[in-house]
């Protein structure tokens, strides 16, 4: 695997464990389990961060919730099929897992570094308020043909200036995961509450080919 793969996308969160470990898939016979750990901003707020686990890099028959870990490995999506439809899942793909005693003042406890392609045009919006918004969805590339889609959000200046990217740019991204609670209309009696994840983006520039 080349160093430029791994470079393109690097995530580093450290956060509290809040769920057990719940089994996923299996490939090659390893077995790869989700666990989900709260992250705090910078704000009050939290973020809950889905996070997939071999089985090869902790013990999942563990409960280890309230402890304090730090996970670091890449952004992944895949589309699972449901309601006639793929949904876009997303999840932190751990490479490395380590315990902290706490989590530390003031550290980076998220962040993201993600180089990829502008799959579709940016959709850019104002809220009522005058605020500047732009969406972007980047293909990011894995070894071996693949392609992890992640969807990004960028604020003010960043907004205006990530609206006159074009399909297929190279773009590079620094940012945080966060996580976003929205209704889903299933028919006209029902409704579900989904968590949604997107990068908030700090910084970004277009590279040069």
């Amino acid at each position: 695997m080349s160093d430029k793969i791994i470079e393109n996308n690097q995530v580093t969160v450290i956060g509290t464990v809040v769920s057990e470990f719940t089994y996923s898939h299996e490939v090659f016979g390893e077995g790869f389990y989700m666990v989900d750990i709260l992250v705090r901003r910078l704000s009050s707020s939290n973020d809950r961060i889905p996070v997939m686990v071999s089985e090869r890099l902790i013990d999942v028959t563990e409960d280890y919730r309230n402890r304090c870990i730090m996970v670091t490995g890449q952004f992944r999506s895949y589309n699972r099929h449901e309601e006639q439809r793929n949904r876009l899942v997303l999840s932190v793909f751990a490479r490395e897992i380590e315990f902290v005693e706490e989590e530390p003042d003031g550290a980076r406890t998220n962040h993201i570094l993600l180089e990829g392609y502008m799959c579709k045009r940016p959709v850019y919006r104002k809220t009522p308020l005058g605020r500047e918004i732009a969406d972007l969805l980047l293909a990011v590339n894995r070894p071996y043909g693949k392609s992890d889609y992640i969807p990004c959000i960028c604020w003010g200046r960043n907004a205006r200036y990530a609206s006159g990217f074009e399909v297929g740019e190279h773009v590079r991204i620094l940012g945080r995961i966060q996580s976003r609670e929205y209704v889903k209309k299933l028919s006209e009696t029902e409704t579900e509450t989904r968590t949604a994840y997107e990068v908030s983006v700090s910084k970004l520039e277009c590279i040069e080919e």
